[in-house]
C-alpha cells in the first residue's frame, strides 16, 4: 500500500497540464489550456485544462478529473498503478506502509499465486515451441488449424504435456510450493500424490486487466468422447471468471479507438479475428455473459456487436443474457454470420477489410433484430405473440434511457402492428417492478417503523431528477467555495466564523437530511469529519480524490459555466460576482431544497390518503396539516431576500 504522504507529495508535483501534454497538444487559452479530446473523436477542441484548479474537463464528452484520473482514463490503469505512473515521471520514490497482519497475508498470498501463474505459461509456452512432444502434437494441431507464430506468441499460447505431474514436478524442482499450485488450481492433490489439472491439451493463458496471468483454459486433443473439450481453471483468490473476458488486455486499446467491442464465444474466434486484423474483440470463454463482464467493456466503449455464427438455437439461447448489455446502457448490434461459419473459421478466409466491411452491412440493432426474429415464429399463434410481446418489452424496459425505450418502442410497434400504448403500459409495468424489488431488497425494514414517529425529511423513492438537480447544487456550492466565510467573526459576542460548508451540514443535521446521491453524502459526511479535526475543507480535497466518482465530480463542478469574475460597467459599476451574493445564495438553495422535499412528501400524503382507513386516515390528516405549514412557512421564507 503507497504511504499517504507518498500520495500527497506525487499529486502535489505533479502539474496537469504537463501530464496532460505528455499525450495531448494543448494550446493556451486565457488562464486555461485546450486541446483535441483524447476519448472521443473531434474536429473542434472541447477538452480544458485548468492549471489553477489543477483539472481537466472534456465539454464534449464528459470526462474530467485530475492528474492521477486521467493517466487513469489514458492508460486504462488503477488508481495505485496511476500514482506508481507518475511517481517514475517526476523521479518520486514510492513508500509502502505497513498493512495489517492479515492485509499481508492476503497480498503475500496473490503475489504468489501470481508467480506461479506466471510460471506455468512459461512452462506451456516452452513445452509448445522446444519441448519434442509439444511441437510434434501441440504446434502441428495449432499449424493445421491455421494460426500463425505471431498469434501464438502474442497470446502466449501454450501445450501441456501428456505426462500428469510434468508442470507440478518442474514447478517444486524450481521452489514453487505446492499449496499455490493447489489454490491456482494447476495441480489436484490425490494423498500424497499431485497431479496436474491439464494433460495433453492446447493451453491458452488468461490475462487481467494489467496482462497478469491469472488462469488457464485448455483444450484436448483427444478424441475421446468422455473427455471434456474444454477444461478451465477454478476460481481462486487471483481469478473470479464472472470479472474476467478473454482477451481484453489485448483489444483495449483497439476498443478505445474504434469505440466498438466485438464479442464472440470462444478463444480460437478471439485469435482468428486478431490474425485476420481484428483486435477490438473478447470472448465470454463460453460462460453465460455477467454484469461484471459487461461493465469491464463499457469502461472503453458504450457500443458492443455479438458476433454469433448461423446456428439460431444457439442465438437464442443468449437473447436472455444480452438483456445484461441494455440494462448497462449500452448500444447493441447482433451479426449473424454466413451459414455453416462461426468468426473462427471465417476469419481464417477473410481479410481485415472485408470482415469490417460485411459487419458494417449486415450488423443488426438488437432489439429489433429479436423482435423480427420472435414475431417470424410466433406471427400465427396468438398465444406464442402474447409471449413474444412480453420478452420484447422485457428487453426495452431494461434500457435505462427514456428517449431510447421511445424509440424502440415506436419501432416495435411497426414491426408488430400493435398499438404504441400497449407497449409504453408494458414496459412502465416491467420497470415499476423491477424498481419495488430493488427498493425492498435495499430497504427491507422501511415500512416497519411506527407510523407515529415524528415528522421528519425524509429522503423518498422515486423523486427522480429534481432532487439530484437540488443536491447538486448544493454540491457545487461545498466544492467551489465551500472554505469562504457566510457569517464574520463577531467582536461583540465572540461568536465564531461560519463557512459555507459549516453552514451546510449544519442545516442539514438540524432537520435530519442526508443527500439521496451516494457520491454527494460522501462528500458532504467527509466535510463533516475534517471539520471535526478542524480542517477546512478546500477543492484540493474532492479534486484529489482517490474515488475516481468524487474526483470526476469535482472536476466537473469546478469548471462549470459559473462566471466568477467581476463584470465592470460603465462609471466603475459592477455586477456582483456569485461568491459576493453567497450569503444569499447558500439559505435559499437549502431552503429551495427543503421545500422540494416537504412538497414531495405532501405528494405521497395526499396520495395515502385516497386509500387509507379511518384509523390510518387520522393519522396522515395530522402529518399533512405538519407538512402544509411546514411548506407554507418555506414558501415565506423563499419569498423573502435573505439577509444577516
Amino acid at each position: 500500500m503507497i504511504d499517504h504522504s507518498t500520495i500527497t507529495r506525487i499529486i502535489d508535483t505533479s502539474e496537469i497540464t504537463d501530464v496532460i501534454q505528455d499525450f495531448v497538444t494543448l494550446k493556451k487559452r486565457g488562464v486555461n489550456y485546450i486541446g483535441l479530446c483524447p476519448f472521443h473523436n473531434e474536429k473542434t477542441p472541447s477538452f480544458t485544462v485548468s492549471p489553477a484548479k489543477g483539472i481537466f474537463k472534456c465539454f464534449g464528452c464528459g470526462k474530467g478529473g485530475n492528474a492521477v484520473n486521467f493517466v487513469m482514463e489514458h492508460e486504462h490503469i488503477s488508481w495505485p498503478e496511476a500514482l506508481r505512473f507518475l511517481a517514475r515521471k517526476y523521479g518520486i520514490e514510492i513508500t509502502e506502509t505497513e498493512s495489517s497482519t492479515q492485509e499481508k497475508e492476503k497480498q503475500d498470498e496473490r503475489e504468489s499465486m501470481m508467480l506461479v501463474t506466471g510460471f506455468a505459461q512459461k512452462f506451456y509456452s516452452l513445452s509448445l515451441t522446444e519441448n519434442t512432444e509439444g511441437l510434434a502434437v501441440g504446434m502441428t494441431y495449432l499449424k493445421e488449424r491455421g494460426y500463425r507464430a505471431p498469434v501464438i506468441e502474442k497470446f502466449q499460447i501454450g501445450y501441456s504435456p501428456e505426462r500428469r505431474n510434468s508442470l507440478a514436478q518442474e514447478a517444486l524442482k524450481n521452489g514453487y510450493k505446492p499449496e499455490y499450485l493447489e489454490k491456482t488450481g494447476l495441480t489436484i492433490r490425490n494423498g500424497d500424490k499431485i497431479f496436474d489439472r491439464f494433460s495433453s491439451r492446447i493451453i491458452f493463458p488468461i490475462h487481467s486487466l494489467s496482462g497478469k496471468v491469472i488462469a488457464f483454459g485448455a483444450r484436448t486433443l483427444k478424441q475421446d468422447k468422455k473427455t471434456a473439450k474444454y477444461l478451465n481453471s477454478p476460481e481462486s483468490e487471483i481469478y473470479h471468471k464472472s470479472r474476467v473476458l478473454y482477451g481484453l488486455f489485448f483489444a483495449k486499446r483497439s476498443i478505445v479507438q474504434n469505440d466498438k467491442c466485438y464479442l464472440v464465444e470462444g478463444y480460437t474466434d478471439v485469435l482468428s479475428l486478431h490474425q485476420a486484423g481484428i483486435e477490438n474483440v473478447v470472448a465470454s470463454s463460453g460462460t453465460a455473459l455477467t454484469a461484471e463482464q459487461v461493465r469491464l467493456i463499457k469502461r472503453f466503449t458504450k457500443n458492443i456487436t455479438v458476433l454469433y455464427d448461423g446456428d439460431e438455437a444457439g442465438l437464442k439461447a443468449s437473447l436472455r443474457g444480452i438483456d445484461l448489455i441494455l440494462e448497462e446502457g449500452m448500444n447493441v448490434k447482433i451479426l449473424m454470420l454466413p451459414e455453416g461459419e462461426d468468426p473462427d473459421s471465417y476469419a481464417k478466409k477473410t481479410d481485415s477489410g472485408n470482415i469490417s466491411d460485411y459487419i458494417s452491412k449486415n450488423e443488426l440493432d438488437f432489439v429489433l433484430f429479436k423482435t423480427r426474429l420472435l414475431s417470424e415464429e410466433s406471427k400465427d399463434d396468438p398465444v406464442k405473440k402474447s409471449m413474444m410481446i412480453s420478452d420484447i418489452v422485457r428487453s426495452i424496459a431494461k434500457i435505462p434511457n427514456r428517449i431510447t425505450r421511445m424509440v424502440y418502442i415506436r419501432e416495435c410497434a411497426n414491426i408488430l402492428h400493435i398499438e404504441e400504448k400497449i407497449l409504453y403500459l408494458e414496459s412502465d409495468k416491467i420497470r415499476n417492478t423491477d424498481a419495488e424489488k430493488k427498493l425492498k431488497y435495499k430497504f427491507n425494514d422501511a415500512g416497519s417503523k411506527d407510523k407515529k414517529e415524528s415528522i421528519r425529511f425524509q429522503p423518498g423513492t422515486d423523486q427522480g431528477s429534481e432532487r439530484d438537480i437540488h443536491e447538486r447544487e448544493i454540491i457545487r456550492l461545498v466544492i467551489n467555495y465551500g472554505s469562504r466565510q457566510l457569517i464574520p467573526f463577531n467582536e461583540e459576542t465572540g461568536e465564531q466564523p461560519v463557512t459555507v460548508t459549516g453552514f451546510i451540514i449544519n442545516e442539514l443535521e438540524s432537520d435530519e437530511l442526508q443527500l439521496s446521491n451516494n457520491h454527494y453524502h460522501s462528500i458532504i459526511s467527509e466535510c463533516k469529519k475534517l471539520i471535526e479535526n478542524d480542517i477546512t475543507p478546500a477543492e484540493k480535497n474532492f479534486s484529489n480524490h482517490p474515488d475516481t466518482m468524487i474526483s470526476h465530480i469535482a472536476a466537473d463542478l469546478l469548471s462549470s459555466s459559473y462566471d466568477i469574475s467581476r463584470i465592470w460597467k460603465r462609471k466603475e459599476a459592477y455586477i456582483e460576482t456569485e461568491e459576493e451574493k453567497l450569503k444569499h445564495i447558500v439559505p435559499s438553495t437549502i431552503l429551495a431544497y427543503k421545500s422540494f422535499l416537504v412538497r414531495h412528501q405532501l405528494k405521497e400524503t395526499e396520495e395515502k390518503l385516497r386509500e387509507a382507513d379511518n384509523e390510518e386516515s387520522l393519522l396522515l390528516q395530522q402529518r399533512y396539516i405538519i407538512l402544509k405549514n411546514t411548506n407554507i412557512h418555506l414558501a415565506k421564507q423563499l419569498g423573502n431576500r435573505i439577509v444577516f
